[in-house]
């Protein structure tokens, strides 16, 4: 009996990982002690993609598009030590989990920024970016359906700024 109650618990946990995402995260921490959280809805990203052209200042890129297809857009940035914690363990879990697939990681002066990409070869549903400092770590995550090509160059283009 013991060892199938321990089956159980496992799987129950292994399900909770791949439930995580942008929404349930921003969920769970944005109302703790020492956290800012910023939410934008699939009805502002509708208004914002009403505008014609919403270019990147000194390029070619077209933000328009990458944005009518954002469904959501999820801000944590927390001070709080334990949600620090947690929070790191958490999109480590659905990275480890195989949800998400690393995209970069850079390091500078104590400072480390990750990004992650859900998806497939044409289309991210889910870009997470988390940056982790000695006191404070943000978790951005886009979810939506945009195209692969337009993040990556966007991305591309804010590298090389």
């Amino acid at each position: 009996m013991k060892k199938i109650i321990v089956i159980a618990v496992m799987l129950l946990s292994a399900i909770g990982a791949f439930a995580q995402d942008g929404k349930s995260i921003y969920q769970k921490y944005s109302d703790e002690k020492d956290v800012s959280a910023v939410y934008i809805s699939p009805a502002m990203f509708r208004l914002m993609g009403k505008i014609p052209d919403l270019k990147v200042e000194d390029s070619d890129i077209n933000l328009g598009p990458i944005i009518k297809s954002l469904s959501g857009l999820y801000i944590i940035d927390s001070t709080n030590p334990i949600v620090n914690d947690t929070l790191k363990g958490e999109v480590d879990s659905l990275v480890k989990a195989g949800r998400y697939e690393m995209l970069m990681e850079a390091k500078e002066s104590g400072e480390t920024v990750r990004m992650y990409t859900l998806g497939t070869e044409a289309i991210v549903n889910s870009f997470v970016m988390l940056s982790l400092a000695d006191d404070e770590v943000s978790f951005i995550c886009f979810d939506g359906k945009m195209n692969r090509d337009d993040l990556e160059k966007l991305l591309a283009e804010k590298m090389t700024d």
